[in-house]
């Protein structure tokens, strides 16, 4: 069974940066494309980042430029480097698949930018 772990999280003030780290184990890692989401207080989860297998990367247009997706084939890892920080990215933050059914969803870490 796949376990996906999230962590990295906290409370930073706007304009701030944060790195997110997912830890994958019990998949082909390499071969899958994965993602990032976040959620936040009555709202739906929302696809934040995506990096395919190859490493091909897109965001979603509210992170574009702010926020960078990578992945570690090797250690079966994934990032999410996160700059300039906003009150509107508070959430809790989720990795997963980016393609084709979900994984078992992991608790996620949560992400507050308050001043």
């Amino acid at each position: 069974q796949v376990q996906l772990v999230e962590s990295g999280g906290g409370l930073v003030q706007p304009g701030d940066s944060l790195r997110l780290s997912c830890a994958v184990s019990g998949s082909s890692f390499s071969t899958v494309a994965m993602a990032w989401y976040r959620q936040a207080p009555g709202k739906q989860r929302e696809l934040v980042a995506r990096i395919s297998a190859l490493r091909r990367t897109t965001y979603a247009d509210s992170v574009a430029g702010r926020f960078t997706i990578s992945r570690d084939n090797g250690a079966n890892t994934m990032a999410l480097q996160m700059s300039r920080l906003q009150p509107e990215d508070t959430a809790v933050y989720y990795c997963n698949r980016g393609e084709g059914s979900w994984y078992t969803w992991g608790q996620g870490t949560q992400v507050t930018v308050s001043s």
